[in-house]
């Protein structure tokens, strides 16, 4: 079996291609380092991974390991193989964009938004709106009286998840930019990705 390893940079993003099949391996090497992530189906016509649909047909916040993620148009197109992670993940809240450092006083600053939004550019792909992604290590299970809070990941060094394709896919991954918040543990640090 041949792996390829890649790193994904702190506050950046990266596109991988999938064939149906294939496994990704994402992992947090320096721990406390959430990793957004998006799937792409490439048809005609276009699909992608919707944490909505997703929560639906498996009835839970989410996937457990076996259990996939869903399409637009409820089709299975990724599965959970292992985590080896104490979690929690998260499906709930936005990409980080401008706006959200905006309110923080802090401009021109990296995002997982704009991240995303260079990959797609760069394959040539154009979607009318931007998906919610997975947030892989992400600490914001919610609380007792409802609140969404984000909380330092839980993640170790070390930790990571496999995802198989059910389908040809292109998977856009960030090691995400919050660097004025807990989130990321206080810094920003790297994503290591290995396909098999």
């Amino acid at each position: 079996m041949t792996t390829q390893t890649h790193t994904i940079p702190p506050q950046s993003g990266r596109g991988f291609h999938l064939k149906a099949g294939e496994t990704i391996k994402i992992i947090d090497p320096e721990g406390q380092q959430v990793s957004d992530m998006w799937a792409i189906v490439p048809d005609d016509p276009i699909d992608w991974l919707s944490v909505s649909q997703t929560r639906d047909i498996n009835e839970r916040l989410f996937p457990a390991v076996g259990e996939s993620f869903f399409s637009v148009r409820g089709q299975k197109i990724l599965t959970l193989v292992e985590d080896q992670s104490p979690g929690p993940h998260d499906m709930l809240f936005p990409a980080c964009n401008r706006a959200l450092y905006e309110r923080e006083g802090l401009h021109d600053h990296p995002n997982c938004h704009d991240n995303f939004m260079s990959v797609l550019d760069s394959e040539g792909i154009e979607i009318p709106s931007v998906p919610d992604p997975v947030n892989f290590f992400q600490n914001s299970t919610p609380q007792p009286d409802g609140r969404l809070e984000v909380l330092a990941s839980r993640n170790p060094p070390g930790g990571y998840v496999v995802l198989r394709a059910e389908t040809d896919l292109l998977i856009v991954l960030t090691a995400c930019s919050v660097d004025f918040h807990p989130t990321n543990g206080s810094q920003c640090t790297a994503i290591e990705v290995q396909l098999l």
